[in-house]
């Protein structure tokens, strides 16, 4: 009321312009906020969700409590985007249960958050809820089983392509890949990505696709066995860093330095695994803060009114150069 009447306008003008709604001119929009800083007016959310019928709150749910360690970065990206906005969110773990996404994503809505943002699992596709459910769902970091469904993913197959263009042109001419469980979807990228980028470059992979498990001592293994069957092979691009760093440990105990006898590279730019190994490793950043932030801005362009067009965006990765495939 304060405000309207320094303004010289009407509580509803008033309500208008503070609200960023339409139908007010710049110059009554200027006077409002002019007025509003003067008084040192903060509008209060209740309030405002009265007028616009919104909350100003998101519902944030992740899948599977086992892929905290890329949902955490995710989480963070999405609420600094939501935060410019003013807006906030509202956290829930389903701790891997297909059911119990289902069912928060329920509680939420009853919640009257404006939309939910789902962060999935890269390996597994996720159950779709968006259908269960009046509010508008992307999801983030894991397809899911409606095509129709909004997602943003890491373009691994681009991301794993750089690796294999940074190895050639370093002279790597025997590489051999060791990845990740067989068919989940971020290994099937990966896979494809290495054999693409190999064509073009008129090569191929020195021995078979190894796959294993997101696992230092398999890793360490398989590396061991494989550099049995195959001496020559003078680069070992790992499907993730967890799996590079039990390749180092082999390559250690075997006697081969790294990298003038072979370069050996990761995937994830995951820092307890790629600055803590020697040398440090050449990897790939999915860059998942900002992979959280283009969702958040996503859903909130859909809550905001913009058409909603389902399908999967794909989001540039970074390679990362460390010594681990120096020349």
């Amino acid at each position: 009321m304060e405000v309207a009447e320094r303004a010289g306008v009407s509580l509803t003008t008033a309500s208008k312009a503070i609200n960023g709604k339409n139908r007010v001119s710049d110059a009554t929009r200027a006077r409002v906020m002019a007025a509003a800083a003067e008084l040192s007016f903060t509008p209060s959310p209740i309030a405002r969700g009265l007028t616009t019928g919104r909350t100003s709150t998101v519902g944030f749910i992740i899948v599977d409590s086992m892929s905290h360690r890329f949902g955490v970065p995710v989480m963070l990206g999405a609420e600094a985007a939501l935060g410019e906005i003013d807006l906030s969110m509202i956290t829930c773990d389903a701790r891997g249960d297909q059911v119990r996404s289902l069912e928060l994503a329920r509680m939420l809505t009853a919640r009257k958050v404006d939309g939910i943002l789902i962060v999935g699992d890269n390996n597994t596709v996720t159950a779709s809820v968006t259908r269960h459910v009046d509010v508008p769902v992307v999801y983030v970091y894991g397809e899911t089983d409606d095509e129709s469904d909004v997602v943003h993913l890491p373009d691994d197959k681009a991301g794993i392509g750089l690796v294999v263009d940074h190895l050639v042109a370093t002279g790597r001419q025997r590489i051999a890949h060791l990845t990740g469980p067989r068919r989940t979807t971020a290994v099937a990228q990966r896979v494809a990505g290495v054999s693409s980028r190999l064509r073009g470059h008129r090569q191929r992979l020195a021995a078979p696709v190894v796959y294993g498990t997101w696992s230092q001592r398999w890793a360490r293994t398989a590396a061991t066995a494989l550099l049995a069957r195959y001496p020559d092979i003078d680069a070992v691009l790992c499907g993730s860093d967890q799996i590079a760093s039990g390749v180092l440990v082999a390559l250690d105990e075997l006697g081969r330095r790294v990298p003038d006898d072979i370069a050996v590279t990761g995937y994830d730019n995951w820092p307890v695994f790629a600055l803590e190994t020697e040398p440090q490793l050449t990897t790939v950043d999915m860059n998942l803060e900002a992979l959280g932030a283009a969702a958040a801005k996503e859903l909130f362009a859909i809550i905001d009114g913009a058409p909603r067009h389902g399908g999967v965006r794909r989001h540039a990765c970074d390679l990362v150069l460390r010594g681990s495939s120096a020349p």
